[in-house]
């Protein structure tokens, strides 16, 4: 079933305060004319003044199909959490029965929180659109008769927008001109292959997949060049209209899913030790309401309330580093998997290469320079339409260099480029009349609708041994890394109707083209880093094998085996994921096997990033963990990629990759430091609620000290990370975490209940002191653990980041003064005897010793069992 193929409504109901655009209903079953003049626009386009007044009148050409982030939203979705909620019933149930003091305290503390989490997520949002607002789609079109090319969100309606291979269609529109013209629009019509369009008028119901003179927003050219009138933008498109059902979910990340498992394991923790907790408290006849607070509270305290903030700012903070290095990020989620990614298949061309490709040659059919063939090619470049290339620029700048002139030569018709012919054709006529066909391509695909060959002394049948003759010639250029081209031309007769496929037949073979794209200096160097942090490169070509293993010798990458397209087609998937791994080279193939062989790679187990910028790499950049592509790529590629370089360089990459796994790294800390410090923080607090006849913290105690531990921790987005932690690949290990919060977490726990004997036994506490003691132990341990678990060296071979370093010792100093201030009474506090505050530094500094070796050992079994 073709997916919204009834759709037929044009002008749906608006929202907010945007203009309805007064499109006339049906719009594809009228005539050209009728539509320009319903518009009130032309051929040309509108006029600047027009266009302008229409943008301020429809609103951006966008569809905001998820809610814009506002600051009131962003503060909101704050107070979003359960607890938090349930915190402040339980402050109003305070209050109302007259605790006033404990729940303004509560209301003050969970107030800080959720601010403190704003802050830093507001921070990070808009940090990250900046940098997206680097990358923009953009439009050609016409204004006033003059081309333009403008964002697609300032697209509007009655504008005139030029169309050709590559390009994202920016809004619904009806086809003016078309030459050639296939579209993908998959996505709308679930049609499998590209559709062609052209002007035309069609019935008041056609379906979606019938509109065959429509073009639809967030579909792509597949071939061809057209002139269209946009009719409908932003939420009055067809995909506008449909976006909540086109709306899927983002496949959920490595990263995201152990994070997501590791919430739901705190909060099962949490419910039942909540639960315990609170029912015993109240068998024990102790106050309710202080009961209920408390193991509120000690939920609080337990749960990684910060975790999203921390993830936020973390990856916002890695996103800006990458754009230092010039690597803008256009999916956040996607820089864990950056990191995590083992394989890297990319194309030659700018990555191992320089990209800057220079016409070597211009050739007879004997291998012998030709100007003639020269002028030919250089007619073909310059006329063409479609895709702009580097072949073609090539190609002109050679011809420019000696001078050539083809003033006398018009332009009389075109067939575009396709991935499936491999070729481009071009209709010239001179003064006499004369009508020229030039066809330019893949060498094999030219020579395939070739009959005869010219020479010096005529033109020749080509017969088989003239074919071998050429094969062998392209198979000892091809060897020498030359990428050859054909060109072919046919005297034609001049008509009314439009040149097509079916002209490109009974062609002359006229010659060669050679091109030479030398091998980067340093790409030697940038393979052998990526190779130690165990990332494999792959090259994924459409260029035949010979060049493309010439180059990867030229670059010593080390060749395991090779691939072409052929071969691929006949491998069942079973055998492709086998021999996908142990191939570094793949050749001759096509968009959809570059796709598949992605899949193959990932279904082995592998995150595979890839690297493209053609029409021909949507496909394999959709498929791929990472996708990753450059600001000079066509529209449709850039909107598939999760990453976008600002330069096509494998350096960058390499840096990138760094970056990717330095965020992983350090959110990874913040985890750690959770589960070592809070969890034995909380167990051992609620053991210790059963077995003292008073409550070993109070509610605004527990809730105080998870606020001041909380501070310093949203600082790790910063901080510095190993060596070893960028060396290779890191993959969510829900195993290490579980083990990593079962051993540290019985370390902490063994402490606290050592500093229970020590305040009860050596010094007698009061309740008071207690309750003070021990919230400076907990606090001043849980900010150091954080300095112990964030390196698998120990704590001082390893430099914290300045800012994790300087605001864990302020928050260190504000702890051990806290209980001496005047005001710190409301809390519960008393000042302490100078040997008890001692003592509890002292089990601080013996907590962190024994931490170490606890670490040390843990890690060195760690290490073993891997080995």
């Amino acid at each position: 079933m073709k997916p919204f193929s009834n759709l037929t409504t044009s002008t749906p109901p608006k929202t907010g305060q945007q203009a309805t655009q007064a499109t006339p209903t049906a719009y594809w079953s009228l005539s050209a004319e009728e539509l320009l003049s319903a518009q009130s626009s032309s051929r040309n386009g509108l006029q600047p003044a027009d266009a302008e007044q229409r943008l301020k009148q429809y609103g951006p050409n966008t569809i905001r199909a998820k809610q814009q982030t506002t600051v009131l939203r962003l503060l909101l979705s704050q107070f979003k959490s359960p607890l938090v909620l349930i915190l402040i019933f339980a402050a109003i149930v305070s209050g109302i029965v007259g605790e006033w003091v404990d729940a303004i305290i509560v209301l003050a503390i969970v107030l800080g929180s959720t601010i403190l989490g704003f802050v830093q997520e507001y921070t990070a949002s808009n940090s990250v659109e900046k940098l997206r607002s680097k990358i923009t789609i953009k439009s050609s079109l016409l204004r006033g008769g003059q081309p333009q090319t403008l964002p697609s969100e300032q697209v509007v309606p009655g504008d005139v927008v030029m169309l050709s291979a590559g390009s994202l269609i920016p809004a619904d529109g009806i086809v003016l001109e078309a030459k050639d013209f296939f579209v993908n629009q998959a996505v709308l019509t679930g049609e499998t292959f590209p559709v062609e369009k052209e002007p035309a008028i069609v019935p008041v119901n056609a379906s979606l997949a019938q509109r065959i003179n429509c073009v639809f927003m967030g579909t792509s050219v597949n071939s061809g060049t057209a002139q269209v009138l946009i009719m409908q933008t932003g939420k009055d498109t067809v995909f506008g209209q449909v976006a909540e059902r086109l709306k899927l979910r983002p496949p959920e990340t490595e990263f995201e899913r152990g994070i997501r498992h590791f919430g739901n394991l705190l909060t099962q923790v949490m419910l039942v030790m909540v639960i315990v907790v609170l029912a015993v408290n109240i068998y024990l006849a102790k106050p309710v309401l202080d009961s209920l607070l408390f193991s509120l509270a000690l939920a609080v305290g337990l749960t990684p309330e910060l975790l999203p903030a921390i993830i936020s700012i973390t990856l916002s903070h890695g996103a800006k580093q990458m754009a230092k290095r010039g690597v803008i990020v256009r999916r956040l989620n996607a820089i864990e998997n950056f990191g995590s990614m083992d394989i890297l298949c990319t194309d030659k061309t700018g990555t191992l290469t320089e990209g800057v490709v220079r016409l070597d040659g211009a050739l007879d059919t004997q291998g012998q320079p030709s100007e003639t063939v020269l002028c030919y090619a250089y007619l073909n470049a310059h006329y063409q339409t479609g895709l702009n290339n580097t072949l073609d620029e090539a190609i002109q700048s050679a011809a420019q260099k000696v001078g050539l002139d083809i003033s006398a030569e018009q332009k009389v018709d075109e067939i575009p480029y396709d991935f499936v012919r491999k070729r481009l054709s071009v209709v010239v006529a001179n003064a006499k009349g004369e009508y020229t066909l030039i066809t330019k391509g893949a060498l094999e695909n030219v020579v395939s609708i070739c009959t005869s060959l010219q020479s010096g002394d005529g033109t020749h049948p080509l017969d088989t041994a003239t074919q071998t003759e050429i094969e062998k010639r392209y198979s000892e250029w091809s060897e020498k890394g030359f990428r050859v081209l054909g060109i072919a031309i046919k005297t034609v007769a001049g008509q009314s109707e439009a040149y097509s496929y079916a002209d490109e037949k009974e062609l002359t073979f006229a010659g060669f083209l050679l091109f030479f794209d030398p091998p980067k200096a340093d790409v030697q160097q940038v393979i052998v880093d990526l190779a130690k942090r165990g990332v494999q490169l792959k090259i994924i070509t459409g260029d035949n094998q010979k060049v493309a293993r010439h180059v990867a010798e030229a670059v010593n990458l080390p060749l395991q085996g090779v691939l072409t397209g052929s071969e691929l087609n006949d491998l069942h998937d079973e055998a492709l994921w086998h021999l996908a791994e142990r191939t570094t080279l793949f050749a001759e193939v096509d968009p959809n096997q570059k796709e598949r062989i992605i899949l193959a790679l990932k279904k082995t187990g592998h995150v595979v990033g890839y690297m493209g910028d053609g029409i021909n790499d949507a496909p394999a950049l959709h498929a791929a963990d990472v996708g990753l592509s450059v600001d000079t790529a066509v529209d449709v590629a850039k909107d598939a990629a999760d990453f976008v370089l600002l330069k096509k360089d494998l350096d960058i990459l390499r840096q990138g990759i760094d970056e990717g796994r330095m965020t992983f790294a350090n959110t990874l800390k913040y985890i750690l430091t959770t589960i070592s410090a809070n969890f034995g923080n909380m167990f051992s607090m609620a053991g210790a609620s059963l077995i003292l006849p008073f409550l070993p913290l109070l509610a605004p105690q527990i809730l105080l000290n998870n606020f001041l531990s909380d501070i310093p921790a949203v600082t790790i987005a910063s901080d510095n990370v190993d060596r070893e932690m960028t060396e290779k690949p890191r993959r969510w290990n829900t195993r290490f975490i579980r083990n990593y919060m079962v051993v540290f977490g019985l370390v902490s726990s063994i402490f606290d209940f050592l500093t229970f004997g020590t305040l009860l036994l050596l010094f007698h506490a009061s309740p008071e002191e207690f309750r003070t003691g021990w919230f400076i132990e907990s606090l001043i341990t849980e900010l150091v653990i954080a300095l112990v678990v964030r390196t698998r060296h120990p704590f001082f071979r390893s430099r914290p980041g300045r800012l994790l370093l300087v605001s864990t010792l302020i928050f260190i100093g504000i702890t051990l003064v806290l209980p001496y201030l005047p005001f710190i009474s409301v809390f519960g506090f008393v000042p302490l005897p100078a040997p008890l505050m001692l003592a509890m530094l002292g089990l601080t500094v013996l907590y962190v010793i024994a931490t170490e070796i606890t670490k040390k050992i843990f890690y060195s079994r760690l290490e073993n069992a891997q080995a």
